[in-house]
C-alpha cells in the first residue's frame, strides 16, 4: 500500500470565536500506529482510541497501517471531542474507502462513540456560525445536535446517528447504514418565551416594585437591602418577567454561550427570555467570571448575558469574588487569559444584589449585633462595587395594611410600560450606537444629551458636598432619563432629579 494523504475540515473554538481546522491524515506502510499531532488537549488525544474503535465497528479495513493525523494550524489550541468525525473522515479518504472529493465545502463536527454512533458536543451553535463565516456550504453533525445547528441560517445542516450513515452518504460502503438520504434540517422557531414567575405574586412592596420597573426600563443595577421575609428574593426573581424578549443578535449570543457551557435546553430553540443566574454565595472567581483548566469556560456573568445576575445574601460572598464584578459591570464583556490562548465572552447583564442589614438580619431595634459586627458585615460590600449600583432600595416586611392596600401589578402590564420606555429611549439614541440609558457615558449625557444645564450644576454641587460620587452623579443622570422615558417626557424635570437621587441613595420602603 502506497502512502496517501487526505484531509477534512472541522472547527476549533476559543471562547465564542471559531477557527477552521484542516484535519490531515496520512495512511501508509510501516509499524501499525496511530499518531495525533497539532496541539491537541487531553480529550482530543483520546480521539485516536474512539476513532479506531468506531472504524472497526463499521468494518472499514484501514487500521492495519501507519496512521498520522495532523490538526492544522498546529499553533492553534484545540480541545474537545468534536474533531472525531473529521479525523475518521480524513482517514477514510486517505485509505480510499470514500471518494477523494467527499466532504468538499463541508465541516464535520461530532464526537464518535466506540460503536460508531455520533454524539452531540458542546458549542455546536458557535461552531456552526464560524463554519458559515469561513465559507462552508454544509455542516455534518450528530442528529441530536441538528436542531441547534439549524438555528444558523444560510448553511445546510445534515444530522446523522452513526458513522456508517456518513460513509454511505459520502459514497462509501459500511456495515451499519441507517439513513442513506438525510433531509436537511429546517431552521427552528425562535419565538419561544418561557414563562417566568409573575410580579403579581409580590404584595405590599409598592415602592420596591416601582424601583424594579425603573431598573428594567433603563437596564440599571439594583441593590435590595432588608430583613428576612421582606421579599427581596421574590422580587428579584420576577425581574426577567418584566424585561422585553431578547433581540436577535443578543439571543444568538446568549444561546451560543449556553451551548458552549453545555446547558442549552433540549428543545434547542433560540433563547428569547432574558436568562436569570442566581449562584450560591460559596462560588469562586472562575465560576463567576469564567475560567477553568484549558480553554476558559464561560462564567455566571456571561451565562447571564442579556438578562439578570442575582447575588442573594451578597454579604456572604467572598469580597474578592464580589470585586471581580467591577470590570464586567463597566466593560460589559470579560477576557480570560490562559497560557495558550485567550477567550472573550460578552457579559452585558443587570446585577441585582440582595442582603440583610446585619448578621442577625433584623436591623433596627430588634438587632442583636454589636456595632463592630455590623460594620464588618457592611464592609464586605466594597465602596467601588456599590458605586456601580444605580438603585438602592431598603425593604421591610410588609404590614397587614401594606398587604391590604397595595395594588396588584401583573408582569404583562409592567413589561408593556418597560417596552414602551425602552422604545422611546432607543428612538432618542438611534444615532448614537447605544440602546439603553444604562449604557450612556457620563460625558455624553452631560454635553450631548440635551439635559438642562441646571441639573448638571446641581449634581456637581452634590459631588462637592459628598452626597454622591462623580460616578454616582452620572448614574443619577442615567436614572433621570429613564424616569423621563417612563413618564413620556422629552426631557427630565425636577421631579425626575429628586426621584433619581432617592433611588440612588436608597430609602425606607414605606410604600
Amino acid at each position: 500500500m502506497s502512502a496517501r494523504i487526505a484531509s477534512a475540515r472541522s472547527i476549533a473554538l476559543l471562547g465564542l470565536e471559531g477557527y477552521g481546522v484542516d484535519v490531515e491524515a496520512h495512511v501508509g506502510r510501516g509499524l501499525v500506529t496511530f499518531t495525533l499531532v497539532g496541539l491537541p488537549d487531553a480529550s482530543l488525544r483520546e480521539a485516536k482510541d474512539r476513532v479506531r474503535s468506531a472504524l472497526q465497528a463499521i468494518e472499514c479495513e484501514v487500521l492495519d497501517a501507519h496512521i498520522t493525523v495532523n490538526l492544522s494550524p498546529a499553533g492553534l489550541p484545540k480541545s474537545g471531542s468534536g474533531f472525531d468525525l473529521a479525523i475518521a473522515a480524513a482517514i477514510l479518504k486517505a485509505a480510499e474507502a470514500i471518494h477523494p472529493q467527499a466532504f468538499a465545502d463541508t465541516i464535520l463536527l461530532a464526537e464518535l462513540g466506540l460503536d460508531g454512533g455520533l454524539r452531540p458536543i458542546k458549542g455546536t451553535l458557535p461552531a456552526v456560525a464560524a463554519a458559515k463565516q469561513i465559507g462552508a456550504k454544509r455542516i455534518i453533525v450528530a442528529a441530536a445536535s441538528a436542531a441547534e445547528a439549524s438555528l444558523v441560517a444560510d448553511i445546510e445542516v445534515l444530522g446523522f446517528d452513526h458513522l456508517a450513515d456518513v460513509v454511505v452518504w459520502a459514497g462509501g460502503r459500511a456495515s451499519k447504514p441507517q439513513l442513506l438520504d438525510p433531509a436537511p434540517m429546517r431552521p427552528q422557531s425562535s419565538t419561544t418565551y418561557r414563562q417566568a414567575p409573575d410580579l403579581a405574586d409580590v404584595r405590599g412592596q409598592d415602592t420596591a416594585i416601582d424601583a424594579l420597573e425603573v431598573a428594567a426600563a433603563g437596564g440599571h443595577h439594583l441593590f435590595l437591602i432588608g430583613e428576612p421575609g421582606a421579599g427581596k428574593t421574590m422580587l428579584a426573581s420576577r425581574l426577567p418577567s418584566i424585561l422585553p424578549p431578547l433581540e436577535e443578535a443578543v439571543a444568538l449570543q446568549t444561546t451560543a454561550i449556553h451551548s458552549l457551557a453545555g446547558i442549552l435546553p433540549q428543545d434547542s430553540s433560540l433563547i428569547r427570555t432574558p436568562p436569570f443566574q442566581a449562584p450560591h454565595h460559596s462560588m469562586t472567581i472562575p465560576a463567576l467570571i469564567g475560567g477553568g483548566s484549558g480553554i476558559a469556560a464561560p462564567g455566571a456573568v456571561s451565562l447571564a448575558h442579556g438578562g439578570v445576575l442575582f447575588l442573594d445574601e451578597a454579604a456572604e460572598f467572598s469580597p474578592s469574588v464580589l470585586d471581580s464584578l467591577r470590570q464586567p459591570l463597566e466593560e460589559r464583556f470579560v477576557t480570560i487569559h490562559r497560557s495558550k490562548a485567550s477567550a472573550r465572552y460578552p457579559s452585558a447583564f443587570q446585577l441585582v444584589l440582595a442582603s440583610n442589614p446585619c448578621p442577625c438580619g433584623h436591623g433596627g431595634r430588634a438587632c442583636r449585633c454589636t456595632s463592630m459586627q455590623r460594620r464588618r458585615y457592611a464592609s464586605r460590600l466594597s465602596g467601588p462595587l456599590l458605586d456601580r449600583i444605580d438603585i438602592t432600595i431598603a425593604m421591610r416586611q410588609p404590614t397587614k395594611a401594606d398587604l391590604r392596600f397595595s395594588r396588584q401589578r401583573f408582569s404583562a402590564e409592567v413589561r408593556k410600560r418597560v417596552e414602551e420606555a425602552r422604545a422611546r429611549g432607543a428612538r432618542r439614541l438611534k444615532d448614537t450606537g447605544w440602546k439603553m440609558n444604562s449604557e450612556l457615558p457620563g460625558a455624553w449625557i452631560r454635553h450631548s444629551s440635551g439635559i438642562p444645564e441646571r441639573f448638571i450644576e446641581a449634581l456637581d454641587r452634590a459631588v462637592d458636598e459628598g452626597i454622591v460620587t462623580m460616578r454616582g452623579a452620572d448614574r443619577v443622570l442615567r436614572l433621570m432619563w429613564t424616569l423621563a422615558d417612563l413618564h413620556e417626557r422629552p426631557l427630565p424635570n425636577d421631579e425626575d432629579l429628586a426621584r433619581a437621587l432617592m433611588l440612588r441613595n436608597g430609602g425606607l420602603n414605606a410604600n
